[in-house]
């Protein structure tokens, strides 16, 4: 894993301090679900964005063959001689 130092203010380290105590291991996995759920919102959001941007057809939403690629063709089988 890679190590940060991060400075916050003392409100936020009071905060923090109340529910992830310096003590107890449980602060940097506080920290570590805090940063990956920003990271999931910041994704989510940009995803909406870009739905809003160029949204779906219809028939996208309708018609699962628009959004996925054919099965490729199988081969056909060969004839005994």
């Amino acid at each position: 894993m890679k190590q940060l130092l991060i400075e916050i203010d003392e409100e936020m380290a009071t905060k923090l301090e109340r529910v992830a105590p310096t003590r107890s291991r449980r602060r940097s996995e506080f920290i570590r679900n805090a940063i990956r759920q920003a990271l999931w919102e910041l994704e989510e959001r940009a995803t909406a964005e870009a739905y809003a941007r160029q949204p779906d057809s219809e028939e996208a939403a309708l018609d699962a063959t628009v959004w996925e690629a054919a099965p490729p063709p199988r081969p056909s089988p060969r004839r005994r001689r």
